[in-house]
C-alpha cells in the first residue's frame, strides 16, 4: 500500500485525479446555484474548507511563511483564484453562461501561460509544444461545437469569464515566479480565509444569502468542499510547484471535453460522434506538451531548486 501511495505514484496519477475532479465542478456548481447565489455559496464553501482544515493544522502543526511577503504572496494566489477566478467564473454562469462556455473560454490559460512563462517564470516553450497547444485547443472547440454547446453569450457573460481566465492564470505563472513551497494545509488556510473574507462582504452587499438547503445542494457544497476546493486545488498547486507551468495548465484543454463526458455518465446527456474526434485531438495535443521538455531562460532561484 506504501508503495501505491509514493510520491512517483502520485505524480503520475495527479493530473488525471485533477482533471476528473476539477471537470465535474462546473456542473456541479450550477446545481449549487439552485440553493444559493454565487458569492453566498462561495463564502459557505470557504468558510466549510476553513473549518475542516483548522483540526488539522491544529495536530500536523506545520510551519507557517517565515517572512511578510511570504505571507502576501500566498494571500495573492488565493485571492486570485478563490475570490476573482472563481468568484468572476461563477457570476457568469448565474447570468446565462453554460457551464461548456465558460469553460471553453477559461481554457485558453494554456495558451496565455506559455506566452508569459518565458518572461515570469523562466521556462522556453518549444515548437513542438506550441504545435501540442494549439491542438489542444483546437480539440477542446471540436468537442463543444460537436455538442452543440456554444451559445452566443452576452457581454457581461463574456467579461466575466475572461476575468476568471485572467486570474487564474496571473494566479498560476505567480505560484511558480515565487517558488510557494508551503505546506499544503498552511497555503489552503491563508487562501480560503482570505477567500472567505473577501466574499462574504460581496454577497451581503449584493445578494440576498438566504440559503436553501436540499438535498442536490448538500451534495453540490460537500463536492465543492472536498473535491474542488481541498483535493482539486491541493493537487493543482503541487503539480505547478513540481513540474513546468506549461506542462500542468495544457491540462485545461481537456476541461471543456472532460465535462461532456461527465454529464454523459451522470446526466445521460449525449455526445456527438464527431465530438470523440475532437476528444482525441485534444489528448493529442496534451500529450504533446507532456511529453516534451523546455529549457531554462533564466538562472532558477533557490526557490525553484527547493520545488
Amino acid at each position: 500500500m506504501n508503495g501505491f501511495i509514493s510520491a512517483a505514484n502520485l505524480t503520475r496519477i495527479a493530473p488525471w485525479l485533477f482533471l476528473v475532479l476539477w471537470c465535474g465542478g462546473f456542473t456541479v456548481a450550477k446545481i449549487g446555484f439552485t440553493g444559493a447565489d454565487p458569492f453566498t455559496l462561495l463564502t459557505i464553501r470557504y468558510g466549510a474548507v476553513v473549518l475542516l482544515l483548522l483540526p488539522f493544522y491544529f495536530f500536523i502543526r506545520p510551519a507557517l511563511p517565515a517572512k511578510p511577503m511570504d505571507w502576501l504572496h500566498v494571500a495573492w494566489v488565493g485571492f486570485l483564484i478563490q475570490v476573482v477566478y472563481f468568484g468572476a467564473a461563477w457570476v457568469a454562469m448565474n447570468n446565462g453562461g453554460s457551464a461548456a462556455s465558460v469553460a471553453l473560454i477559461t481554457s485558453l490559460q494554456p495558451i496565455l501561460v506559455a506566452l508569459s512563462v518565458p518572461y515570469l517564470a523562466g521556462e522556453r516553450v518549444s515548437v513542438v509544444r506550441w504545435l501540442g497547444l494549439g491542438l489542444g485547443l483546437f480539440g477542446c472547440v471540436w468537442v463543444i461545437v460537436a455538442n452543440n454547446e456554444i451559445k452566443l453569450v452576452s457581454a457581461t457573460v463574456f467579461g466575466f469569464a475572461f476575468l476568471a481566465l485572467i486570474g487564474m492564470t496571473t494566479a498560476t505563472v505567480w505560484e511558480k515566479r515565487f517558488g510557494l513551497s508551503h505546506h499544503v494545509i498552511v497555503s489552503s488556510l491563508i487562501q480560503y480565509t482570505v477567500g472567505f473574507l473577501c466574499t462574504l462582504p460581496i454577497a451581503f452587499l449584493t445578494e440576498s444569502m438566504q440559503v436553501n438547503f436540499t438535498p442536490a445542494f448538500v451534495f453540490s457544497l460537500t463536492y465543492l468542499v472536498v473535491g474542488n476546493s481541498i483535493l482539486a486545488i491541493s493537487l493543482l498547486l503541487m503539480m505547478i510547484r513540481q513540474g513546468e507551468v506549461t506542462r500542468v495548465t495544457s491540462l485545461f484543454f481537456l476541461v471543456p471535453p472532460g465535462s461532456a463526458i461527465i454529464a454523459l455518465w451522470v446526466l445521460k446527456e449525449p455526445m456527438a460522434p464527431l465530438a470523440w474526434v475532437g476528444m482525441v485531438v485534444a489528448i493529442f495535443g496534451v500529450w504533446l506538451v507532456s511529453k516534451t521538455t523546455t529549457a531554462k531562460t533564466m538562472k532558477p532561484e533557490a526557490s525553484d531548486i527547493k520545488n
